[in-house]
């Protein structure tokens, strides 16, 4: 069974950082992507930026020169690091991993921007 345990959201002022750590446990197979989601109250889920097993990454447009991506292959682990935070990043923020013929959500951290 494969988890995904997200950690490192919570409140800052518009301006700072965050740095988000998703750490994935269980078997998972070589090749996968792994990456951020946001979903703020009343819209849809959406990507934020994702990682191949090769270093490739994609952003979504909102995010590109604030937010990087990146991946620890021996540990499972992808980090978000959130810089130049505003407002509108304010949503629950999931991790993904996924496979070829699997897909794997974690629970969701919560990331506040305040004005």
């Amino acid at each position: 069974q494969v988890q995904l345990v997200e950690s490192g959201g919570g409140l800052v002022q518009a301006g700072g950082s965050l740095r988000l750590s998703c750490s994935a446990s269980g078997r998972i197979f070589s090749g996968n992507a792994m990456g951020w989601y946001r979903q703020a109250p009343g819209t849809q889920r959406d990507l934020v930026a994702a990682v191949t097993s090769g270093g490739s990454t994609n952003y979504a447009d909102s995010v590109k020169g604030r937010f990087t991506i990146s991946r620890e292959n021996a540990k499972n682990t992808v980090y978000l690091q959130m810089n130049s935070l505003k407002p509108e990043d304010t949503a629950v923020y999931y991790c993904n991993v996924k496979e070829q013929h699997r897909n794997f959500w974690g629970k969701g951290t919560l990331v506040t921007v305040s004005s």
